[in-house]
Parts: structure tokens; C-alpha cells; sequence
């Protein structure tokens, strides 16, 4: 079988790193507003997002909204929007990227609670399937399709 990083680059996928955590998390990196922070690649989050407290670190444009959030062992939360973001982890970026802002100090406190760093958001199903994801585990990439 051929490298599967060789077929997803002739079909133009992207690749980027992701390490694992002591708590068994995707750690990535990536940029919002060319501004670079710590992210959890996170599959079974709907939406990408970041806590209240990153607002002005992102320089994004926070709208309330009537949705509530839930996950991680916490509901009912409330919600900011933030659209028209530019996104980028490697060389894979999305132009027109919104996200949802919320309070991420539940996670945060988990993490570090297990010695691991506190994250600035979370990147979801939202990204995962606009860039058409493949996760290879294994080698620790995250495949994203630019367009």
C-alpha cells in the first residue's frame, strides 16, 4: 500500500501535528486572526470555540446569541458568536471561519487539575468536516482539503 501522506498530498490535502496529551487529548496549534494559541482537536464537538477570556487575544467580534452550550460536563451555558475569522493550523486556512465563545474554565480546570496546560478553545466537527478530515492517529496528523 502506498504512504498515505503521499496520496492525501497529490489530492491536496494538507497535513498538520497534533501531539497527545497526559489526558489523552488532540493538542493542536493554530491561528485565528493570525494570532497563535493551544487548541483540542475534538470530534465529538459540534462547533470550534473559545472561552470569553480569549476574545481580545483573537481579535474576533463577539455577538451574543441565544444558543446555550453544553458538553465536557457542563450545560445550559451561555453563548457569543464570532464570524467572518480567519482560521489556520499548518498550511490548511479558512477565510470565512465563525465560532462560538464561551466559558472554557470547566475544561481549563480539568486539564490542569491533571497536570496538563489549559487550552485556548476547541476546534470541532465544524472544521473537521469543511476540510474533509482524515486522522491519523498513529502518526499524529490531522489531514485538512484546501480548496
Amino acid at each position: 500500500m502506498k504512504n498515505l501522506h503521499d496520496i492525501l498530498k497529490k489530492e491536496n490535502y494538507k497535513k498538520v501535528k497534533f501531539k497527545i496529551t497526559k489526558t489523552q487529548h488532540l493538542l493542536i496549534k493554530a491561528s485565528i486572526n493570525g494570532v497563535k494559541g493551544n487548541f483540542i482537536l475534538d470530534t465529538g464537538a459540534s462547533n470550534s470555540c473559545i472561552g470569553f477570556e480569549s476574545i481580545e487575544l483573537f481579535q474576533v467580534q463577539a455577538q451574543d446569541s441565544k444558543t446555550l452550550a453544553s458538553g465536557a460536563g457542563a450545560t445550559g451555558m451561555q453563548t457569543q458568536m464570532a464570524s467572518d475569522n480567519s482560521l489556520q493550523m499548518g498550511y490548511w486556512k479558512d477565510v470565512d471561519f465563525s465560532l462560538v465563545i464561551f466559558d472554557l474554565s470547566h475544561v481549563n480546570e480539568a486539564l490542569v487539575q491533571h497536570k496538563s496546560k489549559p487550552v485556548h478553545g476547541i476546534i470541532g466537527a465544524d472544521i473537521l468536516m469543511k476540510g474533509k478530515a482524515i486522522i491519523d492517529y498513529y502518526n499524529h496528523y490531522l489531514y485538512l482539503l484546501s480548496y
